[in-house]
Order: structure tokens, then C-alpha cells, then sequence
């Protein structure tokens, strides 16, 4: 009987908490070890990256679209926080960790809002090109920042490269202990992978950094003492910095949600489940503003952490929730980690972003699309030049891609020629305030050339769109020709501005 009663409260368990623990469990021994390499790429201490895939989790858990999605500190938006602060405060400093904070709520501000007004789709128009540059510049730098730790060394100098570079030209500074022990993290982590995508390689490799620094003398850095305990929140940011940090925020907010898009779609596209941008912008922004109030920097969805996340089998939204609270559950005892060999977490960050430089796919984009390509490497060359100020070499990008849409669509692609006493005139593309002038000119220059005609008929069904000053240059245009002497016709008007144009016109 007493079994028989046991067997029915199991069944009435359902399944899926079961599987979200088992998953939140599995992304959490990923997220405590990775959380905080990330944290020393954006120049923080560790610990605060602790803080940050914590307060991130749990409120994003709440407002995210994609259950396997996973919200942290991640590579990418970590190297752009370093960048926008670098020029305003030294890392690692009391207002440095200050402005981070305040930036990841800038950050939170401008993704909710985006979400709220239903602008999400914002996060498709980003120039493919253009990310795949600056992806793989970012990529490099990462890699080169880890050198020196990697290395044993700490190498003085402002640049990525600069101290990359004296760290390999000073070989009888290198800690080979440092060397040896980065080296075999990057091979657990390599081999973990290989055996299978939950087995915790980075998990392993810190456990071992650990064991060696107890066991065996061991001269390089460590993490040393960490606070242990929750955070307390923080209500007086610096706001005074706004200003400065504003554009950078916008920067953040808008590429550094292009990986949490990429994620979503992909596994939305893979389960057949409805996907919603404006919702996950809102679930982002909640995250940045949570890791902003408690201590942390901007923060995003991470790949590496929402694979695990699919692949343990997580069923609905709450395995990043429990996540977040086993690593809150951690942190009274993140005094296990003082003696944690950096060289191990800058292989854990090395191993995450290899799989991001992408030299030759770069190269090949010139056999798609020549100009596309120019704009990619500019993008990459002026990330690597400019860097750590990557944000001011991504805006550039944008704005090349940007400008060379706009000077490609100026241009309409015209059909002219005459039949009987009629001029017939067939434009393809968008007519919009851009392109109108180039309309009208060409339709000048056609009436032009053919001085005999009577009449004047527009084929409008290679258009895709027309805008308001294009109505109004069509409309001069007819009365133009009209007071010339020329009928004029229109036909093919696009369904969608058929309206609103024929109003124009009988105004």
C-alpha cells in the first residue's frame, strides 16, 4: 500500500522539474568557472562575474522566450565593456566596477524599451558582413589578451597587442607551470567535448588548477581572496557618467543581442515553436538591469551555456531560474576558488572563442559580393587597430554598410521605350526620397530623346515600395507632362501604397 502511494506521488511529479533541475545543475557547473574568466576579460574581478550569470539568470527567467536560452556574461560583450570603460577608469578599480554597473543598466534600459515598443525586429537588420568582421577581430583580440596569463606574465603596457606581444618577446619570464597547467585545461576541455557536449570539461580542468596549487608548488597568479556572501544592491550608479557611456550602451544593447537572437531563432527553427524578439529583448534588458543593480557588467545570452541547456534537456524557462539560484547558493562559498591558477581561466576563454575567428570564411566573402567584402575587413582591420575602443570600430562598420545600401538603392533600374505615340517607362526597385531624383532625371532625359510622343504611361509593377516624396515627385511629374501636352497613365500601382498615393495625386 505504502509503495502503491509512492508510486502515485512520483507520477504526479511533473517530469519537466525534474529535467529543468538536472539542467540547471549542469549549466551552473559551466556558468561559475566560465562567468568569471569573462569577468577578467571586461576587467573586472572575477567574483563580480559571479554576481553578474546570478541576478542575470534569475531575472531573465521570468520574461525570456527561448527556454534553453542562458543569460551571463559572455565573450564578446565582455571585450566591448572593457572598451567603452578603458578610456574612463582603470580596470579593475572602485569606479570602474561602478561605471560597468551603470552600464549594464543603461544597457537593461535600452533593450526593454525596444521590447516594449515592439522593435525587436531591429535585431535582423544587422549587416552580416559587418558582424562576421568585427566576430573574428573580436575573437583575435580575446585570444591575444589571454596570452600573458597564459603565459605566466604580467605585461605592462595600455594596448591588447602591446602586451601580448612583450609577454611572447620575453621567454625567460614565462611561468611553465602557468603554461603546462592552461595547456592541459585547453586539452580537458577539448577531450570533454569530444566525449560528450554535458561532460563538465571546464568543470574538471578548474578542479585540477585547484588540486595542483595545493599539491604542488605553484608560482604564477592565482585568484587570491574572494568576498564571499551576496551582494548588497546598489541604488546611487554614478549617473553623472550617462553621457559617456550612452553610445557605447547603445552598441552593447543592440550587437551584443545579435548572439541571444541567433540562439533563439536556431533552436525555435529546430523545435517548430514561435520565437518572440520584442519578448527576449525585454528578457535581456531585465538581465542587465538585475546584474547592473547587484554589482555586475553587461551581460548576454551565451552559446556555450544554452547548448548545454538543450542538450541536458531543459523543458521550460526555469532551468536558467534554478541556475542562477545554485550559483547564488555558491557564492558563501566562493573561498574555495582563491587558489584558482588564472592560466586556467585564460584557456577557458581561449577554448570558448576559437571556434569565432573565422579568417577564411572572411576571405571568401569576396566571391559573393566584392563591395560587402571591403566592408568586412575594413570592420575587422579597424577592430584590431582601434581596439580595445572595438565599439567605435563596429559603428564605423555599420555606417559603411549603411551608406553603401543607401548609395546602391538611389539608383532605379528603368525599362524605356516607345510603342506607337506612346512613351512607356518601367522603373524597378524602391521609389523613396533617395531614388526620386534619380527617377526623375532619367525620365526627363527619355521625354528628351523622344520628342514625338503624345503620350506618357508608367509601369509601376517593378516597384516595391513608394514613399511619400516619391508620390509627390510622380505627381509633378504628371502635371509636368500634362502641361506639356502628354497624356499621362499610371498603372501597376504596389497594393500597399495604392491608397494613399491615388489620394495624392487627386489632391
Amino acid at each position: 500500500m505504502e509503495q502503491a502511494k509512492t508510486l502515485k506521488f512520483r507520477k504526479s511529479i511533473p517530469r519537466f522539474y525534474i529535467a529543468d533541475l538536472l539542467a540547471g545543475l549542469s549549466i551552473a557547473l559551466v556558468a561559475i568557472p566560465q562567468s568569471m574568466a569573462y569577468a577578467e576579460l571586461a576587467g573586472m574581478p572575477a567574483y563580480t562575474g559571479l554576481y553578474a550569470v546570478a541576478f542575470a539568470s534569475i531575472a531573465a527567467a521570468f520574461f525570456v522566450s527561448s527556454p534553453y536560452l542562458q543569460t551571463g556574461p559572455v565573450a564578446t560583450t565582455s571585450l566591448l565593456t572593457l572598451g567603452v570603460l578603458s578610456h574612463l577608469a582603470a580596470p579593475g578599480t572602485a569606479e570602474f566596477l561602478k561605471l560597468a554597473a551603470l552600464l549594464a543598466l543603461l544597457v537593461g534600459i535600452i533593450r526593454i524599451l525596444v521590447g516594449v515598443l515592439k522593435l525587436g525586429r531591429i535585431a535582423y537588420l544587422m549587416s552580416q558582413p559587418v558582424l562576421m568582421g568585427f566576430t573574428t577581430a573580436a575573437a583575435l583580440l580575446i585570444f591575444s589578451s589571454q596570452i600573458p596569463t597564459f603565459l605566466g606574465i604580467a605585461a605592462p603596457g595600455n594596448g591588447i597587442f602591446a602586451r601580448a606581444l612583450f609577454a611572447l618577446l620575453h621567454p625567460s619570464q614565462w611561468h611553465w607551470d602557468a603554461i603546462g597547467l592552461a595547456l592541459l585545461s585547453m586539452l580537458i576541455i577539448y577531450i570533454a567535448k569530444r566525449l560528450h557536449p554535458l561532460f563538465p570539461g571546464i568543470l574538471v580542468a578548474v578542479l585540477l588548477g585547484i588540486a595542483v596549487t595545493f599539491i604542488f608548488p605553484y608560482s604564477s597568479a592565482v585568484l587570491g581572496e574572494i568576498p564571499s556572501g551576496i551582494p548588497a544592491i546598489d541604488l546611487k550608479p554614478p549617473l553623472e557618467a550617462t553621457t559617456n557611456l550612452l553610445l557605447g550602451a547603445l552598441v552593447i544593447a543592440f550587437v551584443g543581442f545579435a548572439e541571444a537572437a541567433s540562439i533563439s531563432r536556431t533552436y525555435a527553427t529546430q523545435d517548430r515553436s514561435r520565437w518572440s524578439a520584442d519578448r527576449e529583448f525585454i528578457s535581456q534588458g531585465v538581465a542587465n538591469v538585475a546584474a547592473g543593480l547587484f554589482g555586475g557588467f553587461p551581460v548576454g545570452g551565451s552559446f556555450s551555456r544554452s547548448s548545454v541547456s538543450r542538450l541536458a534537456g531543459t523543458k521550460t524557462r526555469w532551468s536558467g531560474f534554478i541556475a542562477g539560484l545554485l550559483v547564488l547558493a555558491f557564492l558563501p562559498f566562493t573561498f574555495l576558488l582563491a587558489n584558482l591558477p588564472k592560466a586556467v581561466l585564460a584557456a577557458i576563454v581561449i577554448m570558448a572563442v576559437l571556434n569565432l575567428i573565422k579568417v577564411r570564411e572572411l576571405i571568401r566573402l569576396r566571391n559573393y559580393s566584392i563591395t560587402q567584402a571591403y566592408i568586412a575587413w575594413i570592420t575587422f582591420g579597424l577592430s584590431l587597430i582601434l581596439s580595445p575602443r572595438i565599439d567605435i570600430a563596429l559603428l564605423i562598420g555599420i555606417s559603411l554598410a549603411v551608406a553603401h545600401h543607401l548609395r546602391r538603392e538611389q539608383k532605379v533600374v528603368m525599362d524605356v521605350w516607345e510603342y506607337g505615340e506612346a512613351l512607356h517607362v518601367k522603373p524597378k526597385g524602391v521609389l523613396w526620397f533617395g531614388s526620386s531624383a534619380n527617377v526623375e532625371e532619367q525620365i526627363n532625359d527619355a521625354l528628351a530623346l523622344h520628342k514625338d510622343v503624345k503620350r506618357l504611361e508608367f509601369h509601376l509593377g517593378g516597384v516595391g515600395r513608394v514613399d511619400l516624396s516619391a508620390a509627390l515627385m510622380l505627381k509633378r511629374l504628371k502635371e509636368d507632362a500634362e502641361q506639356a501636352g502628354l497624356e499621362v497613365e499610371f498603372s501597376g500601382i504596389p497594393p500597399m501604397a495604392r491608397s494613399w498615393v491615388e489620394r495624392i495625386w487627386e489632391d
